[in-house]
């Protein structure tokens, strides 16, 4: 039987909101599960959180480097956030975007392209650790193109140009004018950063995903008591929600706070004269879903001044 320690119980009641005795009991059915004890949580109507946010807990920066037709946002974690205002570490962030902008590699296949004066990308990573002395790494990289049109990029809250917290990209595939597609990608990257979609479209949508969410929802209806048929209506009625939750295409555009995203977009080709299609978006946030392990602060600190 899997023990449920004092700091797996505290996370959870971190990530739902619920009691500490529920999120105990929880661990316990979920056999130290976490996802699975967040799930039962919900269907027992204890989670406070219906959507959990991924954890930002580590360090570091996400750059961005855009090209007219595409463009590319990288995140490269560090232990402490004073890594993220050194300049070498500003630099190599921007170069590796700048990198994986003209390559469009995958994490590992980037790691092994030139960088500077004859080192690569890891190489200079690793010389880098050995001159600031904190452990970093390149944790993931998105590339997006289209053939006629933009990809806009939009940095939240920079720390410089193109550096930052939340870098987004968003791709409108269209003959429109490109400085007013730019400002058109603008409002949505925008949309992306607050609103933090999963998927462009339903039909993007992971299936365990929807699968997940419907069983929750049901084991939720079916508490209410109301017959069967209700209860799938109920269902229904709370995955079209879902939808608009997570769907990019489904969301409400934050600027206006009452049009669909797909409805702006379309109104949005009426006035450039051209069609308009978004063919992808990225959203990175800085540390999103990774733990990080909960040190003695005035340890931390001693440590840091000897």
């Amino acid at each position: 039987m899997t023990e449920v320690t004092a700091t797996m119980v505290k996370d959870l009641r971190e990530k739902t909101g619920a009691g500490m005795m529920d999120c105990k009991k929880a661990l316990a059915e979920a056999a130290g599960d976490m996802e699975a004890a967040v799930d039962w949580l919900r269907k027992k109507g204890l989670s406070a959180a219906a959507k959990k946010a991924g954890r930002v807990a580590a360090e570091g920066l996400v750059a961005v480097a855009s090209g007219g037709t595409k463009a590319a946002v990288i995140e490269v974690n560090a232990e402490t956030d004073f890594v993220a205002r050194n300049e070498s570490f500003q630099a190599f962030a921007l170069q590796a975007a700048k990198i994986e902008l003209e390559t469009g590699a995958d994490v590992e296949a980037l790691k092994t392209k030139p960088y500077q004066g004859g080192a690569s990308v890891q190489e200079t990573l690793t010389n880098l650790v050995a001159t600031i002395g904190e452990n970093m790494n390149i944790r993931r990289v998105k590339s997006l193109s289209v053939s006629k049109g933009i990809v806009a990029t939009y940095m939240h809250n920079a720390l410089a140009p193109n550096l930052g917290k939340i870098g987004v990209l968003v791709a409108l595939e269209s003959t429109a004018d490109a400085s007013k597609l730019q400002e058109l990608g603008k409002q949505l990257a925008m949309h992306i950063a607050a609103a933090r979609p999963e998927a462009l479209s339903i039909a993007e949508v992971d299936p365990k995903a929807v699968e997940r969410e419907r069983d929750i929802l049901t084991e939720q209806a079916k508490a209410s008591g109301k017959p069967e048929a209700v209860i799938v209506k109920m269902v229904e009625g709370r995955i079209r929600k879902y939808y608009e939750d997570v769907v990019l295409l489904e969301q409400v555009y934050v600027v206006d706070g009452e049009t669909r995203v797909a409805q702006v977009v379309e109104n949005a080709a009426k006035t450039l004269g051209a069609p308009v299609k978004i063919t992808g978006f990225a959203r990175y946030q800085l540390g999103e879903g990774i733990e990080k392990t909960a040190d003695d602060f005035a340890a931390e600190v001693a440590k840091m001044a000897s």
